[in-house]
């Protein structure tokens, strides 16, 4: 297989978000994770957890001489330890929200809180109403800390861009059903818990803007969620919840017809389509059952990253793999328009191998010419 050519073709249908008329085949967005290091090397170590940087690097050397082989790239960040510069953790809008976040082994990140009840919610929601958020994320000496970092490296902090979507938050922070109920039992605290959700992430933002030297006039745009629960609401309550938090957060930093505005919900949420439709997403990566013929009906100018199966990727399972990538390749050529990216409907996890990735290419090779 002719590797060096894949790839350049391969830059070329990355090209206007992936709608390059000119384009010779389908993109692909799987670049891997660090996640994968430990299946494909052999190695112990949790894919979730957080690995020593010394460590890290090593296994993604290894891994990159590995896939370099395999499929003629090198995937992972090769980022020297002794470069990397560390800010002190800074609270997130979870801990706004009074919840508190949790790693368990070998588990990815939950987020719980104790808040039950309406009262509860109301109450709690007065105190973020009222909260100073500059001085309740940052740690103790944040200023030194930060000045130190840019005095050495000249790092600054990172602009906050992407966030957990307002569903998930928000089932987290009180339940899911209790958030369903709520919507029939409380409809005016339903919308105030969206308001305040919408609120809490312009200023968290704004005040990372600051932090990262930007102002109201030169910040970059674009934003992007991350809303796997979004799926539990109906049409309805999510046009009351949900959309709202979206369209205010990207009416401020994604102005632009081109300006980044992206949706990851790796859920069954097809039902939600014409809502988000609303938004004009220029990204997307929707659940394994939500297809690129139907997301095409709604949403004609998106790119679409996926719908590759998490599950059918690491498993393993080559002619399954092929099947789903030969499907997709497929529907977009179907539909005449293309802004395929091929990817995982969700997170690309360990077990996911290089050869599967290298089954990937030889199906886009084979169907997702155009």
């Amino acid at each position: 297989m002719n590797f060096e050519q894949f790839w350049k073709d391969d830059e070329l249908a990355h090209k206007d978000n992936c709608f390059f008329k000119e384009t010779p085949q389908v993109a692909l967005g799987l670049r891997m994770s660090e996640e994968c290091v430990y299946s494909e090397l052999g190695e112990e170590g949790d894919p979730w957890g957080k690995e020593d940087p010394v460590r890290q690097y090593d296994l993604n050397i290894r891994y990159n001489d590995k896939s370099e082989q395999i499929v003629g790239k090198r995937l992972l960040p090769e980022v020297k330890p002794e470069k990397v510069n560390t800010f002190p953790y800074v609270k997130r809008i979870g801990e706004v929200f009074e919840g508190r976040y949790e790693w368990p082994p070998n588990s990815g990140e939950w987020l719980h809180s104790n808040i039950g009840t309406p009262k509860e919610l109301e109450s709690m929601l007065d105190r973020v109403d009222k909260l100073d958020i500059e001085s309740f994320i940052f740690p103790t000496n944040w200023e030194n800390h930060k000045k130190r970092i840019f005095e050495e490296s000249g790092a600054k902090p990172e602009p906050l861009r992407h966030i957990r979507g307002p569903v998930t938050l928000a089932s987290s922070i009180y339940g899911v059903e209790n958030l369903i109920f709520l919507y029939f039992d409380v409809e005016d605290l339903f919308k105030r818990f969206s308001n305040t959700i919408l609120d809490v992430i312009l200023r968290m933002s704004r005040i990372m803007d600051k932090e990262a030297g930007y102002t109201p006039e030169n910040k970059p745009t674009g934003f992007s969620f991350a809303d796997d629960d979004c799926n539990l609401l109906n049409p309805d309550m999510y046009t009351a919840f949900g959309y709202p938090v979206l369209k205010g957060v990207f009416n401020y930093y994604s102005p632009n017809p081109g300006d980044k505005r992206y949706q990851h919900s790796d859920s069954p949420m097809a039902h939600l389509l014409p809502q988000l439709a609303r938004l004009n997403l220029t990204g997307c990566n929707f659940g394994p059952t939500v297809l690129v013929d139907e997301i095409r009906k709604y949403m004609p100018n998106t790119r679409i990253d996926g719908c590759l199966a998490p599950f059918t990727f690491m498993g393993n399972e080559i002619i399954k793999i092929k099947d789903e990538v030969k499907r997709d390749c497929r529907m977009v050529k179907e539909t005449g328009i293309k802004g395929l990216n091929i990817y995982t409907a969700g997170s690309i996890n360990n077990g996911s191998s290089l050869l599967n990735l290298k089954t990937v290419i030889e199906t886009i090779l084979e169907f997702g010419r155009y």
